[in-house]
C-alpha cells in the first residue's frame, strides 16, 4: 500500500496517506528523505528545504507561505506556514477549454410531475412559513406517517426559526428558499403551514411561489383553524391521494441535477473523495446532466481555476462578482476573510484556506462553467453551475436543494449525520471513517489509496447515484433525518 503521495510534479510537499513515524526513510523522484518527526495521516511534510517566505506548493499551486525555514522531512502545518491570500483582487479572464465530450445517455427511475419537472422522491412535505408553527408541523408529521404507503416515499416537516421579524435581504432569503422548496419536484405534494400574523405569511409567500397546482400545494393558517393538527392531517390525507398517482419511470440523466458540497474535510479529501466527485460530475455532464458547486468562501484561493473555465466572459464577470460579494460580506461584518479552515479541518491536515479551497474545487471536475446562480436561484443551464452560498454544511446543502438539486453529494473526512431536504449522500475520504461510521457513510473513496483506480471509483459512484435517484435510501434517510437551514443576513426586529 502506498503510504504517501506527491500530488503534482511541482509540489514541494507530500501528503501522508497513513501515519508515518519519525525516522522513516522516504524516496520520491530521486529524493531521499528521512522524516524528522511523526506525520499524521492526511498531513504534509517537506520534500526539500523551504526558506522562510517561500511558497508551499501542493496540487501544483501555492497553498501558503513558510513562516520560518523548514527542513526536508519536517511536518508542515499551521505552526510553520500561513495563508498567502490578499483581500479583493483584480482578475483577468484566461479561458481554458473543457476537454469533455458528449457520452452515451444514462437513465434512472424517477417521477415525472404534471408540470414536466422530474423528482427522485415522491414525498409529502410540510413547510412552515414561520418558526412559531414548527411544533405544529412536526406533530402533523408524526401523526401522518400512516399515509406513507404505495409510491409515497416520505412525509417530512422542515422546521426553521425564520419567517417573522426579518427585514430586507434577510426576509427575501427566507421567502425565496421556502418558495423554492414548495416548488421542488422531489415533493409530490406540499402542505404550507402558516400562523397568520407573520411577515412571511401565506398571502405574501404566494407571490414568490408563482403558479401552482392546487391539487399539489395546499395551505393552512393555524390562527384561522379550530384544530390545526386535525385540519392538517385531513389535508395530508387528501394530498396523499393526489401524490400516490405518481409512479417511477425511466428518465434520462440529462434531467438529473446533483449538488456538491464538502465539510469536515481532512488531508485526504482533496486526494480521494473530492476528485472522485469531480470525475462523477464530468461524467454526468457528459451525459447531459447538471451539477452545482457552492460554498463560495471555500473557493477563495482557487477561484481563478473556476473563472478561467467560464464558458464566456459574461459568466467570468459573474464569477468575479460572486467571489467579491462574499469577500465584502465578510468585511461588512468586520470578519477575517480567510478565517477558514475550521478546527476539524486543521486536525485532519488542512493548514490554510488555499489548501482547503484547492481540494474543495476539485469536486467541479474539468467541465466548463455554464451558470452562476444567486442564493435561492434555480438552475437554468445544463452543465456545471456555481451557486452563491456560505460554507456552513446545513445552509449550503439547503441552498443546493433550493436551487434544484435532486441529491446532494457530501464529501467528508470527519463524518457527520446531518441531512438536507433532498437525499444527502455522505462520501468518506478515508476507509477508517467509512468502517467506523457505517450508519453515516454511504460511499467510501478511501479505497482510492488502496488500489482502486480513479476511473473505476467514479464509475461506481455514478452507478450508486443512479441507485439513489431510483429510490435507494441514503443513510440519513434510513435514519429518518430531515434538516434545513436558511442563510441569515440582516437585522432581527
Amino acid at each position: 500500500m502506498q503510504t504517501f503521495i506527491r500530488i503534482h510534479p511541482d509540489d514541494n510537499v507530500a501528503v501522508a496517506l497513513a501515519p508515518l513515524s519519525k525516522g522513516t526513510s522516504i524516496t520520491q523522484d530521486g529524493l531521499n528523505i528521512c522524516l524528522s518527526e511523526d506525520i499524521p495521516q492526511g498531513h504534509k511534510f517537506a520534500l526539500k528545504k523551504i526558506s522562510a517566505g517561500d511558497s508551499i506548493v501542493k496540487y501544483g499551486f501555492s497553498i501558503g507561505l513558510a513562516k520560518e525555514a523548514i527542513a526536508a522531512g519536517s511536518w508542515i502545518h499551521t505552526h510553520n506556514m500561513k495563508t498567502g491570500l490578499g483581500e479583493l483582487l483584480t482578475y483577468t479572464y484566461e479561458k481554458k477549454a473543457s476537454p469533455l465530450l458528449k457520452s452515451e445517455p444514462r437513465y434512472f427511475n424517477g417521477y415525472r410531475r404534471a408540470n414536466g419537472k422530474v423528482g427522485v422522491r415522491n414525498g409529502i412535505w410540510i413547510i412552515p412559513t414561520v418558526g412559531c408553527v414548527n411544533n405544529i408541523a412536526t406533530a402533523i408529521e408524526r401523526k401522518a406517517q400512516q399515509y406513507v404507503t404505495g409510491s409515497i416515499d416520505e412525509i417530512a416537516a422542515f422546521p426553521h426559526p425564520y419567517g417573522c421579524s426579518q427585514m430586507g435581504d434577510d426576509q427575501e432569503n427566507t421567502r425565496r428558499i421556502l418558495a423554492d422548496l414548495i416548488n421542488h419536484p422531489n415533493a409530490g405534494a406540499v402542505l404550507v403551514l402558516g400562523l397568520g400574523c407573520e411577515n412571511s405569511n401565506i398571502h405574501e409567500l404566494k407571490k414568490y411561489i408563482g403558479e401552482y397546482d392546487p391539487s399539489r400545494v395546499r395551505f393552512l393558517v393555524a390562527q384561522e383553524s379550530d384544530n390545526e393538527i386535525e385540519d392538517g392531517l385531513h389535508i395530508i390525507k387528501e394530498l396523499a391521494e393526489y401524490a400516490k398517482q405518481f409512479k417511477r419511470e425511466p428518465i434520462s440523466c440529462s434531467e438529473l441535477v446533483i449538488g456538491m458540497k464538502c465539510g469536515g474535510s481532512d488531508g485526504l479529501s482533496g486526494i480521494t473523495a473530492n476528485p472522485t466527485v469531480g470525475a462523477f460530475s464530468d461524467k454526468l455532464i457528459a451525459a447531459g446532466g447538471s451539477t452545482i458547486l457552492t460554498e463560495v468562501p471555500e473557493m477563495f484561493g482557487a477561484e481563478t481555476l473556476l473563472m478561467n473555465r467560464c464558458d464566456n466572459e459574461a459568466l467570468f464577470e459573474q464569477t468575479v462578482e460572486l467571489i467579491n460579494d462574499f469577500k465584502n460580506y465578510f468585511k461588512r461584518h468586520g470578519q477575517t476573510i480567510y478565517e477558514n479552515p475550521s478546527p476539524g479541518n486543521k486536525k485532519g491536515g488542512i493548514s490554510t484556506l488555499e489548501d482547503k479551497s484547492l481540494g474543495c474545487t476539485q469536486k467541479s471536475g474539468c467541465a466548463a462553467v455554464k451558470g452562476v446562480l444567486a442564493y435561492g436561484e434555480p438552475v437554468k443551464e445544463h452543465g456545471l453551475n456555481l451557486l452563491s452560498a456560505p460554507g456552513n454544511d446545513l445552509v449550503a446543502s439547503t441552498a443546493l436543494a433550493a436551487s434544484g438539486a435532486h441529491i446532494v453529494l457530501f464529501t467528508t473526512g470527519r463524518g457527520t449525520p446531518f441531512a438536507s431536504p433532498v437525499p444527502t449522500v455522505k462520501i468518506s475520504s478515508n476507509t477508517t471513517l467509512a468502517d467506523k461510521k457505517q450508519n453515516w457513510i454511504d460511499f467510501n473513496c478511501g479505497t482510492l489509496v488502496e488500489g482502486t483506480t480513479p476511473d473505476a471509483l467514479s464509475d461506481d459512484l455514478f452507478n450508486f447515484v443512479i441507485e439513489i435517484a431510483s429510490g435507494k435510501k441514503s443513510k440519513s434517510e434510513e435514519n429518518g433525518f430531515h434538516d434545513m437551514a436558511i442563510f441569515k443576513q440582516g437585522v432581527t426586529l
